[in-house]
């Protein structure tokens, strides 16, 4: 099936008057001030965005009013910052984004299927449930309009494995580690993944560790850390199996859960813990090392994941299956997962029994 269009949700604040005005949208000056962080003058922030300069001052002094306080700090030898109060809004904006996104795209995933299924023409999809990653959202972003359809859906491992059990998805996607930790993982597995029914589709190893601000100040080394009384701590949702992994890794160290502080704070994405981390709120999590990159922090390795996706031996031979593994395949969606931080795409695509892959 190829795509007509393309559906895209996006999160929007809006700042709520004194109930005679209407709402003022905060888009153009979130915008303005990323822009203004990442270039450090607003000569370059209104290139960036393709405002005025005029404009753009006219967006900042009309905010400054509104919220009673400076956007910007001014000085000839550093150009100029963000006052704390905006530097606090655009990190909230980022942990939005980050928490949000994944959510928003899967919906919009959905929607477009919805609204496909009832043009004329309309071919075969594949429905694909997985854990949000890296790789997995590079692949929709690789899919683009070529045929097959991809339908996504972010769920944790387990309710990915018990939606193809059920068949309402094609493709479940789950991680496991390598080493001590992958026999207690592949227990949770167990009862959806039967080897007479299943095949793997390999689709990347990656690094998982834990994040920390940049030059690690707190001198964080590893899980023990969590268990001291200065150490803050994110965590990944309930039923997450980073989560999981996390409470078989502070078994190890010897450390109880009500030991660490933060425990019950979650998150649901490897980018929503490292933006919860860059913004101040905790001192470490644990997640993908992709995500420690795109924030700017430390990253210190742990544990080196496969992640795969399970499908039904049944499906291998259908057209659409034998479609997606070739886009899967392709020199330029490969390079692209081999260049991800802490990512090795040198098996991506692979198809392999649950016998070869866990011997």
């Amino acid at each position: 099936m190829t795509y007509k269009f393309r559906i895209g949700l996006r999160p929007q604040w809006m700042l709520g008057g004194d109930g005679e005005s209407a709402p003022v949208p905060l888009q153009d000056m979130l915008a303005l001030l990323a822009a203004i962080d990442a270039t450090g003058n607003i000569a370059g922030a209104c290139r960036a965005c393709g405002l005025s300069y005029r404009h753009a001052w006219g967006v900042l002094r009309r905010f400054e009013e509104i919220f009673g306080t400076q956007l910007l700090i001014t000085n000839r030898r550093q150009g100029t910052q963000l006052s704390p109060f905006a530097q606090r809004l655009l990190w909230a904006n980022r942990r939005i984004d980050a928490r949000l996104m994944p959510t928003l795209e899967s919906m919009a995933s959905e929607l477009q299927e919805e609204l496909e299924r009832l043009l004329p023409e309309s071919g075969p999809h594949l429905r694909l449930h997985a854990s949000h990653g890296f790789a997995v959202e590079s692949l929709m972003q690789h899919m683009g309009n070529l045929k097959p359809g991809l339908e996504l859906r972010y769920r944790t491992a387990i309710e990915a494995l018990a939606s193809l059990e059920r068949h309402e998805c094609d493709l479940a996607g789950f991680q496991v580690p390598l080493g001590d930790f992958e026999a207690p993982i592949m227990e949770r597995y167990a009862q959806w993944l039967h080897a007479d029914e299943y095949v793997l589709i390999h689709l990347a190893v990656r690094n998982a560790g834990l994040f920390v601000t940049a030059g690690n100040p707190k001198g964080i080394r590893g899980m023990a850390d969590l268990a001291r009384s200065d150490v803050r701590f994110v965590n990944r949702q309930i039923g997450s199996s980073t989560r999981y992994l996390v409470g078989l890794m502070l078994q190890r160290a010897g450390v109880s859960i009500g030991e660490v502080q933060g425990y019950e704070t979650n998150e649901f994405t490897h980018m929503a813990i490292a933006a919860h981390i860059a913004s101040g709120m905790a001192d470490t999590g644990v997640g993908v090392e992709t995500a420690a990159c795109r924030f700017g922090l430390d990253f210190i390795p742990l544990v080196r994941e496969r992640y795969f996706f399970a499908i039904r031996k049944s499906a291998l031979e259908t057209p659409a299956m034998r479609d997606l593994l070739s886009i899967m395949r392709s020199p330029d969606y490969v390079g692209y997962v081999g260049q991800l931080v802490g990512y090795d795409a040198s098996e991506t695509g692979r198809l392999q029994t649950l016998e070869e892959a866990f011997p």
